[in-house]
């Protein structure tokens, strides 16, 4: 591994390592012995047949995670919400793609399970997120969509497990 801050090689040792992702990935901690400093890596098992987004005008891109995450971490800039909490919901929204879709996977539903997460996480991160991705026309359709959060229950979180089965 190549220090991403002195850029020597194999002067590294893992510090700390640990699965991520749903045991999807193995995140490692890693310190240089030249200039000591820390760094994280990812692992993951590089997929043979990838997903593959069927975009609005239907062409067809690879999947790619970073778009998800960029997504969500504009629609909470400056919002209270930690990085680790966006980093997890972009692994839930992946989780769920890859388990239920094996190649094509519409950009709608990677859309509304973005916004299914995201409505948990924070209501207003989710307005702005829903302003963008359902491209509303004028005002009057914000506020129908602020007003419909104000007015619905909060729902629990899909991903939270029950305490007592």
């Amino acid at each position: 591994m190549r220090c991403p801050y002195c850029q020597v090689d194999d002067k590294d040792r893992v510090v700390d390592s640990r699965p991520v992702e749903g045991g999807q990935a193995i995140r490692r901690r890693r310190i240089c012995e030249k200039c000591n400093r820390r760094y994280t890596t990812y692992e993951r098992i590089e997929d043979m047949v990838r997903l593959q987004v069927v975009k609005k005008d239907g062409t067809r891109v690879p999947f790619d995670r970073n778009r998800i995450l960029a997504g969500i971490q504009k629609a909470c800039y400056k919002r209270p919400v930690a990085a680790e909490n966006i980093a997890r919901l972009s692994e839930a929204v992946e989780e769920e793609l890859t388990r239920n879709y094996q190649r094509e996977v519409p950009s709608k539903v990677i859309g509304e399970s973005v916004m299914k997460y995201l409505r948990l996480l924070d209501p207003i991160a989710y307005v702005r997120f829903a302003s963008v991705y359902r491209e509303f026309q004028d005002v009057h359709q914000l506020v129908d969509e602020a007003r419909n959060v104000l007015e619905q229950p909060q729902e629990e979180d899909p991903t939270q497990q029950d305490l007592f089965p």
